[in-house]
């Protein structure tokens, strides 16, 4: 028998050991989230998915679900934070979504959207990243990543190859790739692999396949013109 806590004064059911975002999500209420996925452990780096409760504000996706546990999801002074963190993660990367192959299908873009971001409020870094053509089957645009580390969880976890990680600290992390030379070609990488589709955003891109489908008939594109809420989600279950 589930127990239950309350999101929002809504009573949410969980099972021992779920998380807040784990639990909501399985009753279909969204948090906002983009490092966070349920086929993966909890990483707990983006923050986009703060939550008020017992007085302080903490991430959902590490958070375990406790009976009767109050929970603040849905407010206005949370929802400016995530704002403020999306304006960050556009402005430290190169996040132009006009000309990216990834418009329409981008879980930071979305969630932009329905968090009601208009502009990215700090000056841009314009980092000077580079871009890997080197695979026959997948490109990567550093310049895209915003180090959710999901596609580091997705080779070391469920493809066994150990091909991405993160280097560096604070302004100066980023992705790397395990070879010697630093190319996605010199890996055991393959397109079938998990890690080549987790990818939130437009860092990781399968080449022959740009803009199959239009700009105005992609996920999110259809979901603003419907007025809908469900995007994130709907991008999420593409990944």
């Amino acid at each position: 028998m589930s127990d239950i806590f309350f999101l929002d004064g809504e009573a949410i059911p969980f099972s021992p050991g779920q998380t807040l975002i784990q639990a909501a999500s399985a009753a279909g209420k969204y948090i906002p989230h983009l490092c966070w996925h349920p086929d993966f452990s909890a990483h707990g780096s983006c923050r986009l998915c703060i939550v008020r409760c017992g007085g302080r504000e903490v991430a959902a996706c590490t958070t375990l679900a406790a009976a009767g546990l109050k929970v603040e999801n849905a407010s206005a002074e949370l929802d400016a934070t995530r704002r403020t963190l999306l304006q960050l993660l556009f402005v430290e990367g190169n996040h132009f979504c006009p000309a990216c192959e990834k418009s329409g299908n981008c879980l930071l873009q979305s969630t932009a959207y329905r968090l009601g971001m208009r502009d990215p409020h700090f000056e841009h870094f314009y980092p000077d990243r580079p871009l890997d053509a080197s695979h026959p089957d997948v490109l990567i645009d550093f310049n895209r990543c915003i180090l959710c580390e999901l596609c580091v969880r997705a080779s070391r976890d469920l493809d066994g190859k150990d091909v991405f990680a993160i280097a560096g600290r604070g302004v100066q992390a980023h992705l790397v790739v395990g070879a010697p030379s630093g190319r996605l070609a010199d890996t055991a990488f393959a397109a079938s692999d998990r890690a080549a589709s987790v990818c939130p955003v437009g860092a990781i891109l399968h080449k022959r396949v740009g803009f199959a489908v239009p700009i105005g008939a992609r996920t999110c594109d259809l979901e603003q013109a419907g007025g809908g809420t469900g995007a994130a989600a709907a991008v999420e279950k593409g990944q």
